[in-house]
């Protein structure tokens, strides 16, 4: 059999599942499956006609399951997603070898299983990318779902309870998919995306509903939309340093990719907007910007209340896939390329970001911000990784963020809804706000007493790192490369992407040149520099020398206040939440705890009466109150 391409790269990564398994107790582990993320992407790049509008390989392999024959394939779409996926792998699986994987096992840690871990989330992503029908995306959804509770659960103790929660939620939105796919076969008589494209056009309004609740929530699960959205942060902020990057960089993005290829290609952004809801002025697009907006404020807001660096990233993650959903709803060439570009602007800034943290953790042991501060001195490199990511979280030139979120803000200004742009700009603030807090309490301010003799990360880790941050600048700087990927991507589901030039883009409403723009910005930072240094004479004091309001402060004295960070700022907000998704999986929970409780005694012929009864007595309070 002649292998094609595809072929090579699903052999390839099923060999270093295979390595991870057999020889993942040996001492080089790590260093051998970053290698062979390596050899994948270098499979990857052979590949890279496709990111030009190149013709889809096809997989030489074909199965069939229950008549149903089972085609994988990769397209401008699937590629793009596994660039971000294999370079992912291959940096945070660089971090993770050396320093980090040597204390790992030193606390107990099980080095085999989190590189086992790893390769099995970056197979499965592969196949779940190169599905080439609804059963096989089916498998994939399934296999990335259960390869991702591993890696969430190496750690043991809290990091199994956030995996439990995630899976939970994961059967639950699988079964959601099971259903559409269902519905689907029903009405089309095959699960191939030929037949599934003609067969949508003779839908009734009421199955495209369905079929839109039913993929849209299941999709959303993964993604962490609103409401699905409390089980992710601790799921990710929880799972071991490097695993925590990689899932944080792109696991969550593969329900976006599920919906651009479910929703957007085989339903049709036209069909979708056809669905109007009874009595409203809303259709089923509106709905889904409109969830996309209320997913960036109130994640990104809970994330300014967190202490844990982890956690306040993890939870900004769920903010910004909202403006990945919000630009491509939108549709159109700018908010469509937007929110794509921004998948990749945000795997790279948060994998840095993470990396960071993770890096401070292990030269300090904590990462709670109230524990930390003034280690820009003690870190700097480390620092300046950590100032690149925030820059490009927040949205600021002349980090890649801006670019992509730029975009978006454009096309909702273009196409005249200023309630969603208003959205997206509270969500920013709030980024801006959260990330400043993030940068100040971990290496501003005052150094504490038992950091004094801190040293830089390892080189391990470092080299990553450093790689993540030049990306970010750099697709800041040159944004038409990446965007040439992003439009190849977007033809492949029937859209659009703009007029591109290697600064940006061009328009007749208004162009985006960030040569332009990085040249002046760094140019008011010379003249600036100038200034300041040859304002007068300075001098030079220790971290722990401080003078204020005519006192000097000895190490003892606090000076640095980040306990209760942006207390004022919480009390007035902290109407706002009330723990309301909290309450209501809760009230969900209980629910089906008490119904099991009743079927269970139905089952054992126990009362069978008292269960009856109690069990609707108890629907119909909860239905009332």
């Amino acid at each position: 059999m002649i292998f094609s391409l595809l072929d090579e790269l699903l052999i390839f990564s099923a060999a270093t599942v295979l390595v991870a398994l057999i020889l993942g107790r040996g001492l080089a582990v790590g260093w051998m499956v970053t290698i062979l993320y390596g050899g994948q992407l270098l499979v990857l790049i052979k590949m890279a006609a496709l990111g030009y509008g190149g013709d889809p390989i096809a997989s030489e392999l074909s199965l069939s399951v229950m008549g149903q024959d089972l085609s994988w394939r990769f397209d401008a779409l699937s590629w793009f997603f596994a660039l971000i996926t294999l370079v992912a792998a291959l940096l945070t699986s660089w971090f993770s070898c050396g320093e980090w994987e040597r204390k790992f096992k030193q606390q107990g840690g099980n080095v085999w299983l989190f590189h086992l871990a790893m390769a099995l989330n970056v197979f499965t992503m592969l196949i779940l990318l190169a599905s080439g029908d609804l059963l096989s995306l089916f498998i994939g959804w399934e296999l990335v779902s259960w390869a991702g509770f591993l890696l969430m659960a190496v750690a043991g103790g809290v990091a199994t309870k956030a995996a439990m929660r995630y899976i939970t939620y994961a059967v639950v939105g699988g079964m959601s998919i099971f259903g559409g796919i269902a519905l689907v076969y029903a009405a089309a008589g095959s699960l191939q995306y030929e037949a599934i494209l003609i067969a949508v056009e003779k839908m009734s309004t009421g199955q495209l509903w369905m079929l839109v609740l039913l993929f849209g929530s299941g999709f959303g699960i993964k993604m962490g939309l609103l409401p699905f959205h409390l089980w992710q942060a601790a799921a990710y902020a929880e799972t071991p340093g490097p695993g925590s990057a990689f899932l944080g960089a792109i696991s969550s993005r593969m329900g976006l990719f599920a919906i651009l290829l479910v929703l957007v290609k085989l339903f049709g952004i036209v069909n979708i907007d056809s669905l109007k809801i009874p009595f409203t002025l809303i259709d089923a697009r509106d709905l889904l910007a409109w969830i996309a907006v209320f997913t960036i404020i109130f994640p990104t807001y809970t994330a300014l209340k967190q202490n844990d660096a982890r956690y306040l990233l993890a939870w900004h993650g769920i903010g910004q896939g909202g403006y990945m959903l919000l630009g491509l709803v939108t549709a159109n060439s700018l908010g469509a390329a937007g929110g794509l570009l921004h998948v990749l602007n945000y795997a790279a800034c948060q994998a840095a970001l993470l990396m960071a943290v993770f890096a401070v953790m292990h030269r300090t042991g904590t990462a709670d911000l109230n524990k930390l501060g003034g280690l820009v001195a003690r870190m700097p490199l480390s620092f300046l990784v950590l100032l690149t990511g925030i820059i490009g979280l927040a949205g600021l030139p002349p980090m890649n963020g801006f670019v992509s979120k730029w975009l978006v803000y454009r096309s909702l200004l273009e196409d005249g809804m200023p309630l969603l742009f208003l959205g997206t700009i509270i969500g920013t603030l709030g980024t801006i706000l959260s990330v400043y807090k993030l940068i100040h309490n971990m290496f501003l301010g005052q150094l504490r007493v038992e950091h004094e003799h801190i040293r830089e990360a390892p080189w391990s880790m470092m080299i990553p790192m450093l790689i993540l941050a030049g990306t970010i600048f750099t697709t800041g700087l040159l944004p038409g490369i990446p965007l040439t990927w992003v439009t190849a991507a977007l033809q492949t589901i029937g859209l659009t992407g703009p007029e591109i030039t290697l600064g940006g883009i061009e328009s007749s409403s208004g162009s985006l040149d960030m040569i332009w723009v990085i040249g002046v910005l760094f140019a008011g930072f010379g003249i600036g520099a100038v200034i300041f240094y040859s304002a007068g004479p300075s001098k030079r004091v220790h971290q722990l020398d401080n003078y204020a309001g005519g006192h000097f402060l000895s190490a003892d004295v606090r000076y640095q206040y980040s306990d209760n960070f942006y207390s004022g700022l919480m009390h007035l907000i902290r109407g706002w939440y009330r723990g309301s998704f909290q309450w209501l999986e809760n009230s969900i929970t209980s629910l089906v705890e008490f119904l099991s409780l009743g079927m269970q005694g139905i089952y054992r012929r126990a009362n069978s009466e008292f269960y009856l009864l109690s069990t609707a007595l108890f629907i119909i309070a909860w239905v009332v109150f």
